[in-house]
């Protein structure tokens, strides 16, 4: 026996001690070894050996993953010790295969030179980190060209490994292949970076890795580092670009593992390095950063450990189910008015900025050492930027060139970004060194200090792109430090599936499209809010109210009360004047009141614009409150902005104005009744006089008041010369509205309105508005406006499809309730939890009572509800839907069978445990 194969021998003394558990416990070595010897030493055949040893290693590997796994629960952050353990593991199982194949299947009594082979471990193996079911990545080296003999040894551990269920990549290849692809292709480059020698010819090994530095890795490190960033660029974008992901990817997105990853391949690629602590006395980390380094990696392998082991599998997306079983198996606990896993995200983020700072100051510090020089005549053709003292341009970033000039006065770390914002420069990294070295000035001397509120508003106010300055403040601790209320929201997570980015993110994001618009780059888009804006408004008041809009959240209370009072104590400080400050506080306070009025309330309701202006008292604030809503919710996510939403928001803006301009006096039903007819007379001029008549008498006007016209005229075509057993369906598309508008007209009978509901569900639509009325002879004219899963109007191709499942369901050929019973709520979702809230309100309506749903969607959920009122006898005359992520609320204008108000407190008690039935029994069914 050759004496490197014998893994009992070689790798018993060698077994190491810094496991998450003893080694022996992992995997004992020589008790397997000789329990193999045994199994094959009976095999009768090639297949009976490969299945002994198969069964011997399954149950090892088995046994010391469960003993690994075990013992990291219950130290679930000691992620160095388990990612080292599940390396050795591999390694003593791949030795143990090595030697049956070698020594057993395919011995060679005399190899020759060709026949040397050596086992390389490359990748995240040959770093010797590994989570439970990570790659097992293995170079097959040979001196030349494979020989049949090295090719039956390589199938056959292959064959072996492959049966034990691990996923392996590998590759044969010489030192010579070796170089030439590592030449040609930068993944095979970077995966020989970490080769790490495991069994067989050790010399071989040796000579590859003196090879890859010789003539490889030396002198082309530019070309490396230009590679890794380019490839690092390219993996952000795929992953979404943004470090705040709400679903984020562990080890490939932004602030993740292959960041750090390709950190430390850079530095070994450059310095020869083995170990990340080498980086601190080459002076590329401080001491401070190469502890955050190690934080920061330490957490990120304890989060994709717990990952693989939760899902059984290779896993390295944080979906949201997932989100909670490692919050819980990582000891976070509900606290605060925030659950588990919304300390566990904001945790997690705070560690992606983190490792996002590192890598921008490492990568650009080694950038500016190793990347080729721009041509002669570009640098001649260039016009500097130049900086003034103590500031100086390198590498055309802005960086300090006094330090002692720079910490002689504190206000610098605020000045330092203004200056970055006048010269269009980024922060050199050098600069963020000494930024972050030194938050402890920013004190409360200088957060009073009248000049340092000049350049903080300065900022935001005057250099077009405050949305650049404020994120590399608050990616620094500036921002926190300077308003230190601001502290809590940063990488604060709002588990929910609405929110696309944490609080602070948020905000920033809401203040980068406040000065798109103020740049005038959404005229088209946002007509309203540009207008404003062009007109003139308190920009200083937006700013502050948009910058602490959030400010309140994660805490128990309501976030827009608490925010107010906390904006009551930071305005003043910012130098806000007292009017300024009672504005200010006044929007953070009633941030979510016109968004809820335009999306939970029927807009043509006199009452609601009524009771609106009431709370708005003024133009000026009307005009403030409508740009702060339109940036809070396009700052949501990049997808929550629809033509949906602007109409609602257009039409309630519009109707406050004209209110609060002529008087509230004006908003009457008489006065809009009669317009409205007029408006149908002047729509409909080319009917008979006797017809036009009839069509405008038959309508109640609430009917006239509340549908819109575009709508009427459908209607007034639908009813024309309708008979009693007719259904007619009216399918198009409502541009304006961003949604397919679907119309419906026959004889009224209870329970019609839910058997619409429940035939527009079926087909897959999402209802986003409805209206429902009956006409003076009977008739139900209903109008939905229904969006595909996307969000979208329906495509063309649909509607035929769309129509005839619809009539299909009411004709009463499918039952939606039956139908729904198969939907269930898709398994990464189940994690969300909303309360139901159930609100019966009699004043927002002259003549109904408007009940709102506010609850956990599901499938089938708008159907449910509207059946349930159905069966009460409760009369729907038009709902709204308003969907917030996993968040719905449905608000319903109803009267009772006799055309009254729900005034008694026992009816709503019943009706409101009703609806609750409703929503658990079949929430309980759908997985919710």
């Amino acid at each position: 026996m050759a004496p490197d194969s014998n893994p009992a021998s070689t790798l018993a003394h060698a077994a190491p001690d810094n496991l998450i558990c003893p080694a022996n416990v992992i995997f004992d070595a020589p008790g397997i070894h000789d329990e193999i010897a045994q199994a094959i030493e009976t095999a009768a055949s090639e297949k009976g050996v490969r299945e002994a040893v198969v069964t011997i290693l399954s149950r090892a590997l088995n046994s010391g993953r469960q003993a690994i796994a075990d013992a990291f629960r219950a130290d679930p952050f000691a992620a160095r010790p388990t990612t080292r353990a599940y390396a050795w593991l591999t390694d003593q199982v791949i030795h143990q295969v090595l030697w049956v194949v070698k020594d057993r299947l395919h011995p060679l009594a005399n190899p020759t030179e060709g026949e040397k082979l050596s086992l390389v471990a490359v990748g995240g193996y040959g770093r010797g980190e590994m989570a439970a079911y990570s790659d097992v990545d293995l170079l097959f080296l040979t001196p030349y060209k494979v020989t049949p003999w090295a090719e039956s040894v390589i199938e056959s551990m292959l064959y072996i490994l492959w049966d034990l269920k691990l996923k392996v990549g590998h590759a044969s290849r010489t030192i010579k292949d070796c170089i030439r692809l590592a030449r040609e292709d930068y993944t095979i480059r970077t995966s020989l970076v970490e080769c790490r020698y495991l069994a067989g010819d050790a010399p071989l090994a040796r000579q590859l890795n003196e090879t890859l530095w010789t003539e490889l890795f030396q002198s082309t490190a530019s070309d490396f580092i230009e590679a890794k960033l380019a490839e690092r660029s390219e993996r952000h974008r795929k992953q979404g670009g943004q470090r705040y992901v709400v679903e984020p990817n562990v080890k490939e997105g932004k602030g993740g593992l292959r960041d750090l990853q390709s950190l430390f391949w850079i530095s070994k690629y450059v310095h020869g390095v083995t170990d990340t602590a080498e980086l601190v006395r080459l002076g590329v980390f401080t001491q401070d950063e190469f502890e955050t380094f190690v934080k920061a990696e330490s957490f990120l392998w304890a989060v994709r450990c717990h990952l693989h082991l939760l899902a059984g599998r290779a896993m390295d997306q944080l979906t949201f189910d997932m989100q909670v079983e490692v919050a819980s198996a990582m000891g976070y606990t509900d606290h605060g008015g925030r659950r588990a896993v919304e300390h566990f995200m904001q945790a997690y983020f705070r560690q992606a900025t983190r490792v996002g700072e590192l890598t921008r100051i490492v990568l650009t510090a080694l950038e500016a050492d190793h990347t080729k020089p721009e041509p002669m005549l570009l640098r001649l053709l260039t016009r500097r930027k130049k900086a003034k003292a103590p500031y100086a341009i390198k590498q055309n970033r802005i960086t300090v060139a006094d330090e002692t000039a720079f910490l002689a006065d504190k206000l610098n770390m605020l000045r330092i970004f203004e200056e970055a914002l006048r010269t269009g420069t980024l922060l050199h990294p050098d600069a963020m060194r000494l930024i972050s070295a030194n938050l402890d000035l920013i004190d409360e001397d200088m957060r009073n200090n009248k000049e340092a509120r000049r350049i903080f508003l300065d900022l935001m106010l005057k250099h077009g792109n405050p949305e650049r300055g404020l994120r590399r403040m608050n990616e620094l601790g500036v921002l926190a430090a300077f308003i230190p209320e601001f502290a809590p929201i940063v990488a604060m997570m709002q588990f929910n599936m609405y929110h696309a980015y944490t609080v602070d993110e948020h905000t920033i994001q809401c203040i980068s499209h406040l000065a798109q618009i103020e740049r005038e780059e959404l005229i088209e888009e946002l007509p309203v809010a540009s207008g404003i804006l062009r007109r003139g408004v308190n920009r200083k008041v937006l700013y502050v109210a948009l910058l602490l809009h959030d400010i309140g959240k994660g805490r128990p209370e309501d976030h827009s009360i608490l925010g107010a009072q906390i904006a009551r104590k930071v305005a003043p400080r910012l130098g806000l004047s007292k009017k300024d400050c009672e504005t200010v506080e006044w929007l953070i306070r009633y941030h979510l009141l016109m968004s809820d009025v335009a999306q939970k309330r029927d807009i043509s309701e006199p009452r609601t614009v009524k009771g609106f202006a009431k709370a708005v008292k003024s133009v000026e604030r009307l005009e403030l409150l409508t740009v702060l809503t339109v940036c809070d919710i396009r700052g949501v996510g990049p997808d929550t902005w629809n033509n949906w939403k602007a109409v609602l928001i257009r039409n309630l803006y519009k109707a406050t104005k004209d209110a609060l301009q002529n008087g509230l006096e004006d908003i009457n039903r008489e006065n809009r009744e009669a317009e409205a007819k007029r408006a149908l007379r002047a729509a409909l001029s080319d009917w008979k006089p006797k017809e036009l008549k009839e069509e405008v008498g038959r309508h109640y006007g609430h009917y006239l008041q509340g549908m819109p016209l575009s709508a009427q005229v459908v209607f007034a075509g639908l009813l024309k010369d309708i008979s009693d057993d007719e259904i007619r369906v009216d399918l198009m598309l409502d541009e304006d509205r961003d949604a397919t508008r679907a119309c419906f007209a026959m004889v009224d009978h209870p329970g019609l309105f839910s058997r619409m509901t429940g035939a527009l569900t079926l087909v897959g639509a999402n209802i986003v508005d409805a209206r429902t009325y009956t006409t003076k002879d009977g008739y139900a004219t209903a109008v939905f406006w229904i969006q595909d899963d996307d969000g979208n109007p329906f495509e063309e191709s649909r509607l035929p499809r769309l129509r005839q499942m619809i009539m299909k369901t009411l004709q009463g050929e499918v039952v939606p309730g039956e139908a729904f019973k198969k939907k269930e709520i898709k398994k990464r979702e189940r994690a969300f939890k909303v309360p139901t809230n159930i609100t019966f309100d009699n004043e927002g309506s002259e003549i109904y009572t408007i009940i709102e749903v506010d609850t956990r969607d599901r499938p089938g959920l708008l159907f449910d509800l509207t059946r349930t009122l159905a069966d009460n006898s409760v009369y729907i005359a038009s709902a709204v839907i308003a969907t917030y992520g996993e968040q719905v609320v449905d608000t319903f204008y109803v009267k009772d069978m006799v055309g009254m108000k729900y005034h008694s407190e026992n009816k709503r008690q019943i009706l409101e445990r009703k609806l609750r039935h409703a929503i658990t029994q079949v929430a309980e069914r759908a997985g919710a």
